[in-house]
């Protein structure tokens, strides 16, 4: 595995991130309107088999190269594994219970489970002080979000809750793995049509085999644009995005964009789904936040500076 050091972020990687965040925001919010029409398994299948199938169309533009993806396809297949099947699965399941801005917001521990998993596989971004602070504050967060019912087990949507932070564990090991593929000469087009080739082949057979999607109702057109744009904004550019970053900036920066994405998200629930969230929702994310302040070294170099400044000057 690639082990390259994690590095502050350029200007045009935070520009990059931020619209990230949008893409990825957006995509619960095309999932809370989908799965009123569709079951899970068509729903992820058809994400990934309609992403992958645009980004090889625009190959000649593009430059993806079916030559340099062929001798990465193992690879590939685990990372479509738990980068698009395993996690997208477990969203859009979590989604059948959760609101759109809920279940973003719980997919925002991704960055804290990503240090965790760093430390263990990685040489370059281990655990320090403020890393293990920031990622405490991360699971008191989640905890907050989740409240009472996780002790009493009685809470309808636990289960839920449990899929979507399942989902942000499977990111968190597909960030780490995923930057392999630099060294292997591929380009973020590559990696992100290869992933997204091999989890279509993982979850079409099984949304046949559950679903039977030919005897399922017809979509209506909104819900066919939906998609669409769910496959092709939220899903293949998006992947080209993150494959971008990931290969600069690191597997540690890249997931800060589960940060950002909870604010479209819940902009897009409220306002055009009628969503609400309960007061803990947001305190959670708020301790989520300050968690990441530690883990990417902000909040102790600002406490650091304002020490420095408020010291009496020697002699």
């Amino acid at each position: 595995m690639s082990d390259t050091p994690q590095r502050a972020m350029t200007l045009f990687e935070w520009s990059l991130l931020i619209a990230l965040s949008l893409m990825w925001g957006g995509s619960f919010f095309f999932v809370a309107v989908i799965v009123k029409a569709l079951p899970p398994p068509t729903i992820v299948a058809l994400r990934v088999s309609i992403a992958a199938a645009l980004l090889w169309i625009s190959a000649p533009l593009t430059g993806l190269s079916l030559k340099r993806v062929r001798p990465a396809l193992a690879a590939l297949f685990l990372l479509g594994l738990l980068n698009n099947a395993l996690p997208f699965s477990l969203i859009v399941w979590g989604q059948t219970r959760l609101p759109s801005g809920l279940a973003s917001i719980f997919n925002a521990f991704t960055p804290v489970m990503t240090v965790l998993a760093a430390h263990v596989f990685t040489k370059s971004e281990k655990l320090n002080a403020a890393k293990l602070g920031g990622a405490a504050l991360g699971v008191i967060g989640v905890a907050t979000m989740i409240g009472p019912d996780v002790m009493s087990g009685s809470g309808d949507n636990v289960w839920a809750e449990a899929a979507i932070l399942g989902a942000s564990l499977s990111y968190a090991l597909a960030s780490i793995y995923g930057r392999r593929f630099k060294a292997l000469g591929l380009k973020p087009i590559d990696v992100a049509a290869g992933q997204l080739t091999a989890s279509s082949v993982i979850l079409a057979p099984i949304a046949i085999i559950v679903d039977r999607p030919w005897t399922l109702p017809q979509p209506s057109p909104a819900i066919g644009a939906a998609i669409l744009a769910f496959a092709a904004v939220s899903t293949a550019l998006a992947y080209i995005v993150f494959f971008r970053i990931l290969a600069g900036a690191g597997a540690t920066n890249v997931v800060l964009v589960t940060l950002l994405a909870p604010a479209t998200s819940i902009l897009l629930g409220v306002g055009l789904l009628g969503e609400s969230l309960a007061p803990r929702h947001l305190l959670g994310l708020a301790l989520i936040g300050a968690g990441l302040a530690f883990i990417d070294g902000r909040a102790p170099a600002l406490a650091a500076r304002r020490l420095r400044a408020n010291a009496p000057a020697a002699g």
